[in-house]
């Protein structure tokens, strides 16, 4: 009867290790989940807080700073050849801290900071010509404010005026160069805060306000241009996309946040389902932890690069494959 007992008890120790194990090991897979290959290093020299965006398959970025100096240069990465061209210089002053975005196969970057003052002027990118043009200044200077292109206008809001952070909202129609101001949304007011865009909808979070990093998180519907509040980022208690600086993009139908400052740089990136409204985390970015970097993205590819850890300012390049297994190797 004993050796009954024995057996039981050792089939019963057996089940739980193995329990144990298959948990362990389906964690690890979950967090494995995204691998990083390296990509063309920056042609030109390292720097962060640039501003960029994607036409068709190629990433443009400009401005930003070197740790020396506020930049004009503008880049160009080509992501079916894998090289980086220089293309027509910023024509407004030097400056980080600005917004890009892209309407109609044109890009646009404005807004910032020279080191001295915020920004209210824009410019438009014509990449068939490789031109700037002036077009119509912001109604309030601002850093680190958010902006998006949508349904054939341009959206820009948040950031910091000098004085307050800032929550409201304003349309830029490129056919009469004017902006609009829109409703505002019920969240906080912000700067340093990402979005990005899935269908019709674009989700806003993250970012800080009077040193406090924001968990709340929106989407704007840009069909209604209507705000909806979803799940704040610290919805579950293993939640850890809050921070500020951040990256924010989409691939596939899921949108991520990706490195950014979270009491110092990080290197970790989250994954958003919009269809359950929840956040599962991916494998962290292979390279430095870092803020203040640039992501292309043609919603079917995405490369993270630039930015800066600290004092360090960086120039490597990565490209991101979400539904991969991670190897080191590559």
């Amino acid at each position: 009867m004993r050796r009954i007992e024995d057996n039981f008890k050792t089939i019963t120790l057996f089940s739980v290790l193995m329990l144990l194990l298959t948990s362990c090991s389906n964690d690890d897979d979950e967090e494995d989940l995204g691998n990083w290959v390296d990509r063309s290093v920056f042609d030109g020299s390292p720097r962060s807080s640039v501003s960029g965006f994607t036409i068709d398959n190629t990433g443009y970025m400009g401005v930003g700073y070197d740790g020396d100096d506020y930049l004009t240069s503008v880049w160009a990465y080509n992501m079916e050849g894998d090289y980086w061209s220089q293309k027509a210089d910023f024509p407004g002053v030097a400056r980080n801290a600005a917004v890009g975005f892209e309407v109609n196969g044109i890009g646009y970057i404005g807004s910032g900071y020279d080191g001295l003052t915020e920004l209210s002027d824009f410019y438009a990118y014509d990449p068939s010509s490789n031109t700037w043009t002036e077009i119509a200044d912001l109604e309030t200077p601002r850093r680190n404010a958010i902006a998006f292109g949508a349904n054939g206008f341009g959206y820009f809001g948040t950031g910091f005026d000098g004085d307050n952070d800032r929550k409201d909202f304003w349309k830029y129609d490129p056919s009469s160069d004017t902006w609009v101001e829109l409703e505002g949304f019920g969240g906080d007011k912000r700067r340093a805060a990402t979005t990005f865009t899935i269908g019709d909808k674009v989700y806003l979070g993250t970012g800080v306000s009077n040193g406090v990093y924001l968990d709340d998180f929106w989407v704007f519907d840009t069909t209604t241009e209507s705000w909806t509040k979803k799940l704040d980022l610290d919805e579950e208690d293993d939640y850890q996309v809050t921070r500020s600086n951040a990256l924010g993009f989409t691939m596939n139908g899921y949108g991520y946040i990706a490195c950014g400052e979270r009491s110092g740089p990080t290197n970790s990136i989250w994954e958003y389902d919009p269809s359950l409204d929840t956040w599962e985390v991916k494998t962290s970015y292979e390279g430095s932890s870092r803020q203040d970097a640039i992501v292309f993205s043609n919603t079917s590819r995405a490369f993270i690069g630039m930015g800066r850890t600290g004092s360090l300012y960086l120039d490597d390049l990565d490209e991101f494959f979400p539904f991969d297994e991670y190897e080191e190797e590559d």
